[in-house]
């Protein structure tokens, strides 16, 4: 199965690629159905139903916003993020979805839309119904479909084996394993961003490709921007206080700091990690990498990379994001990237693991250490759970990305002082962390039933939706 680097990275809206991108998508995808299936103008009624995960923690995610906007043919890359506040209280105050922005029908939020906290469907734990009648309450069409990470979403025709879009693109160098690509790096003399660069011409040509990810990157860029602009308490109930405005300030007012500390460098790798993070909470602009939940490491880590290595450039942005892919290609396709299947190690863990081999390769590593590198981003984190507190994207998740990202930088710098040799393999971390995953109880995977999430607050908090 192919997978290009833009599935991967993916221009969405916060605060989760599995509870807000994903269920937009599955909205997007309902409605143009019942287009092709010529049935949209008979419509009259549209239920949506969210199990599993999306129904214990939809509420903070912004899934029922999202699915709201994808029903009105709304894509996540494209929607007006300062609007959405705005037509989702006119849809519910009016009592009126315009489906597929073609026909309006009566919309009853208590009756329309469902969370259904303890219950989740079969195959992943990320699951949605649609349903759709006529005047007369005849069901009209019904769909099921699931989100499994990463903005991906896949219908019930999918297997467990398989929670990939289908994609039969033929790919020059097809790997399924880090063994495998290494091998192929070898015998074609190719680093691993150029055997990645000869894969995408598949989908388009050479300087698409490179456009496409210097456009992420500047998503990237304004990412961190806005969260360095915006202060304030975070949506949701918590009160959470964005901190990224105020350390960027208290950097600015001490450069004479990068002096006397040498490790000042990781206030400003934190800094980037929280921009994105909390511009990511309060429902902006992001880029999954590979999911909005961790969005912050990869753009902290790249950021890192351009403001203090001196032979940084666009040609190492492309490089940089094109091996991350390569890497979280092999998670996507050995294990998850979703944090309700196999918990946090699934999501930080993955994007640790990327952006410590996008590093390690930029850095000048060989394809051997840039393996290395992103085996020990995954090493430890293998076991991470998903307890977000309330069900929001705020706490733990805003800091444990800035000390992902950290982690990266560290494993990195491990990589490049050996050979590439190392006593774990990628491929056996990864297969240990999708193994994690299914032992791990189900409380810790994006539930917000254990952990910090029952630990934490004496009185539940009252959440409002993000």
């Amino acid at each position: 199965m192919a997978i290009s680097a833009f599935d991967l990275f993916k221009v969405g809206i916060g605060p989760s690629s599995s509870h807000t991108v994903g269920p937009m998508l599955a909205g997007y995808q309902f409605v143009e159905t019942l287009k092709s299936e010529g049935l949209l103008f008979q419509v009259t009624r549209v239920s949506a139903e969210m199990y599993g995960s999306l129904g214990a923690t939809g509420k903070g995610h912004g899934t029922p916003k999202a699915v709201l906007l994808g029903l009105e043919g709304e894509l996540p890359d494209l929607v007006d993020v300062p609007t959405i506040a705005g037509r989702v209280a006119a849809i519910r105050d009016n009592g009126r979805l315009c489906l597929g922005a073609e026909h309006t029908i009566d919309y009853n939020h208590d009756s329309d839309f469902t969370l259904h906290r303890r219950k989740a469907l079969p195959f992943h734990p990320n699951g949605m119904i649609f349903s759709a009648f006529d005047n007369a309450g005849v069901l009209l069409s019904k769909r099921t479909y699931f989100s499994v990470g990463g903005g991906f979403v896949v219908d019930d025709s999918a297997t467990e084996s398989s929670y990939i879009v289908e994609d039969d693109h033929q790919l020059p160098y097809a790997f399924d394993s880090a063994e495998e690509l290494l091998q192929l790096c070898e015998q074609h003399s190719l680093s691993i961003s150029e055997l990645m660069l000869e894969n995408e011409k598949a989908w388009r040509p050479e300087e698409e490709t490179r456009q496409g990810l210097l456009h992420l990157w500047s998503v990237m860029q304004s990412c961190v921007s806005n969260g360095i602009s915006n202060g304030g308490v975070l949506p949701g109930g918590l009160n959470v206080p964005r901190r990224a405005r105020e350390l960027h300030q208290q950097l600015l007012r001490r450069p004479e700091a990068a002096l006397s500390d040498p490790l000042s460098v990781l206030d400003w790798v934190t800094l980037y990690a929280l921009a994105v993070n909390e511009e990511n909470a309060a429902g902006g602009r992001v880029v999954t990498a590979p999911t909005n939940g961790a969005a912050g490491i990869i753009p902290a880590v790249l950021h890192y990379y351009m403001r203090f290595v001196p032979s940084a450039s666009d040609e190492m942005v492309v490089r940089f994001l094109l091996t991350a892919a390569a890497i979280g290609i092999l998670y996507k396709k050995n294990a998850s990237i979703s944090g309700a299947e196999v918990g946090c190690q699934g999501e930080v863990g993955s994007a640790c693991s990327m952006a410590a081999g996008a590093l390690a390769e930029v850095l000048g590593g060989t394809p051997a250490q840039v393996e290395n590198a992103a085996e020990i981003g995954m090493e430890h984190n293998l076991g991470l759970t998903c307890d977000p507190i309330g069900g929001l994207v705020q706490v733990p998740c805003i800091e444990r990305n800035a000390m992902a990202s950290v982690k990266a930088i560290h494993a990195a710098r491990m990589a490049l002082r050996g050979d590439g040799s190392h006593f774990v393999s990628l491929d056996k971390v990864i297969r240990t962390m999708r193994k994690t995953g299914e032992d791990m109880h189900k409380r810790y995977k994006e539930t917000a039933r254990g952990g910090l999430a029952t630990h934490v607050l004496e009185v539940p908090v009252n959440i409002i939706e993000c």
